[in-house]
């Protein structure tokens, strides 16, 4: 498969165009960017084409990669689906319900596979506690800390990102913590409760289908020394908590790369397709307008 990566901000130049550069079943075609000096020296690193019109780079390869704000991808993601190619995404799909339905019609429309990449998803140790908890059953209730010092630590690679500075937490570490909770404890019906913490940190309660209740704190403002993620969940099992994963950004993204190959050639959803990051998306949108209403 010919991939194209839309993208060359930090994320594009340490997860995904190692991973696709070093994917042995893909053919790392070429790198669009909005800055072309940057989109040529992204290529030049990886040996690969830098495209001017992204139009050119999709009517030249079967896929394409996203490492890009919301909003961009949405719209990328929108005339790549229509251009014939696949959509390997990043989280959140986009920042509004209206933008990530066009996305998830666009596909669907166009009969592309899409993949949206939830980094603790395409990790092996967490993944396989997500499916041994979901067939498990029985939680009572469940807990997600993603705590991040993206804005209070020094050198930050995403502490310049205007769009984690408009939306906060909530929609850049938000969709981690969905994505671990919603396929062990069902979606949420409703939620429930919200509240501001320090910083950007916000706090959320999710009413679950299956009878659970999950509670979200979420931050990028966290101390350094306060930052990282702890999902628990607590039911007639016990106590149990979602592993730390041994390997890092590029691997996962490799995984993820893995999955969009093979929803392609089956044409079997991946569960973390953009349908699952639409749904994440409405229940964000739900959340913010909720908080929005409180008082900070």
């Amino acid at each position: 498969m010919r991939i194209g990566l839309l993208g060359t901000g930090p994320w594009a130049r340490m997860a995904h165009a190692p991973a696709l550069g070093g994917h042995p079943d893909l053919d790392f075609a070429g790198v669009w960017g909005r800055r072309p000096g940057a989109a040529k020296e992204l290529a030049e690193l990886h040996g690969t084409r830098a495209y001017d019109d992204v139009e050119e780079l999709f009517a030249d390869v079967d896929a394409v990669a996203v490492a890009l704000p919301p909003a961009v991808q949405a719209d990328l993601a929108v005339r790549a689906a229509r251009a014939g190619c696949h959509l390997l995404l990043d989280k959140p799909l986009a920042p509004t319900v209206a933008q990530g339905r066009a996305v998830v019609e666009a596909a669907g429309a166009a009969g592309v596979a899409s993949v949206v990449f939830f980094t603790t998803r395409f990790q092996p140790e967490p993944e396989a506690w997500i499916t041994e908890q979901a067939r498990t059953g029985g939680w009572f209730t469940g807990r997600a800390q993603w705590l991040g010092a993206v804005f209070t630590s020094e050198g930050s690679p995403f502490a310049d990102s205007p769009w984690r500075r408009e939306k906060g937490a909530l929609w850049d570490v938000g969709p981690h913590a969905l994505s671990v909770l919603l396929p062990v404890l069902g979606d949420p019906r409703r939620v429930t409760a919200a509240a501001y913490g320090p910083g950007d940190t916000v706090h959320h309660v999710l009413d679950h289908v299956g009878g659970a209740s999950s509670s979200l704190t979420l931050s990028l403002t966290a101390p350094p020394a306060a930052s990282g993620a702890l999902v628990e969940l607590r039911g007639a099992a016990g106590v149990t908590t979602l592993p730390e994963a041994s390997e890092g950004a590029v691997p996962a993204f490799a995984r993820a790369a893995d999955a969009l190959l093979t929803a392609a050639r089956t044409g079997i959803p991946h569960p973390c397709d953009a349908a699952f990051a639409l749904r994440v998306t409405e229940i964000l949108a739900t959340a913010e307008s909720l908080t929005a209403g409180g008082a900070r």
